[in-house]
């Protein structure tokens, strides 16, 4: 069996934010390590727990360490497709959703999947083994698509230079390794830029956020999460980064929001009232930043249908 290394974030937190019941249907839409899904089935008596994953090692990794709990169903599918998942495990609905969200520990520390700019590989990021890779994003878009997608999904102030940088250097032979590009990005940069954190970090990030197509699914996931959700049930989320929480926290707002009538209007004429109660966000604990430092940017939201 692969040997999957996750740790958690937020794990008794996510747990809590969760209220799980014994009888409930639980959805763990990012199961990977099956750290929460392994927990969440511990606690089940009669329910059922839908463990799903984009990323067939995790699947088989989910697969064996979840093999002794008959309430666990395992999907390898996207989270964003919340209602077919439902349909393939003959469930009308869900009473518990966890989505933690972005890379995992695995991914980023197995070097052949191409996740990292602190390992040379070949450069892929696709977190299903489909579809396009980083090489595919870095070899066929053009010059503005690149600036603009580094830029957008990295925060990447030198975006122009690090896309010209790119383009310029394929014109004489496809670039295909994870080493490579992070040296085309560093040459990029401006000395002083090379100083703080890794120059590769912000670019990476962002064609990681591309490939996968991570903003997108978000969004269509939350939209399908509300629709399936059972009257009670709560929607957990962990980001790791501002694009991702905005993403859930506006999402969430919208969901909360009642009426929009004027308020010069004497009574209530649009007939909205509020879909879901928002919990207030949690972050890590001190401790467990200081025990994983990857924890150090999540932030768990939670909204509860109504």
């Amino acid at each position: 069996m692969l040997e999957f290394k996750h740790k958690s974030v937020l794990f008794e937190e996510a747990l809590q934010a969760l209220s799980i019941k014994p009888d409930g249907v639980y959805i763990d839409g990012t199961a990977g390590g099956a750290g929460h899904s392994r927990a969440i089935a511990q606690r089940l008596d009669g329910g059922v727990l839908i463990s799903v994953d984009r990323d067939p090692d995790a699947i088989e990794v989910i697969t064996e360490r979840l093999k002794d709990y008959k309430c666990v169903k395992i999907v390898n599918d996207n989270f964003k497709n919340i209602r077919n998942i439902l349909n393939k495990c003959s469930a009308d609905g869900f009473d518990g959703l966890l989505l933690d969200i972005g890379v995992s520990s695995f991914q980023l520390d197995t070097a052949q999947r191409g996740f990292s700019y602190h390992k040379d590989a070949p450069l892929d990021m696709r977190m299903s083994k489909s579809g396009i890779s980083a090489a595919d994003v870095v070899n066929t878009y053009s010059e503005k698509d690149l600036a603009d997608i580094i830029y957008k999904y990295g925060g990447e102030k030198f975006s122009r230079s690090i896309a010209r940088s790119i383009v310029r250097r394929r014109e004489n032979k496809p670039i295909e390794r994870t080493g490579e590009l992070a040296d085309i990005i560093s040459e990029s940069l401006p000395m002083a830029a090379r100083r703080d954190a890794h120059p590769a970090r912000k670019t990476f990030q962002a064609l990681r956020i591309e490939v996968n197509k991570e903003l997108e699914n978000l969004e269509t996931a939350l939209d399908e999460a509300l629709e399936c959700a059972n009257k009670g049930a709560r929607i957990c989320v962990i980001t790791f980064h501002s694009l991702e929480d905005r993403i859930v926290k506006l999402k969430f707002r919208e969901w909360a929001q009642g009426c929009v009538c004027p308020p010069e209007f004497p009574v209530c004429v649009c007939g909205k009232t509020p879909r879901a109660k928002i919990l207030k966000p949690v972050l890590p604990s001190e401790k467990e930043i200081s025990e994983n430092p990857r924890s150090r940017s999540a932030k768990l939201r939670t909204a509860i249908k109504l």
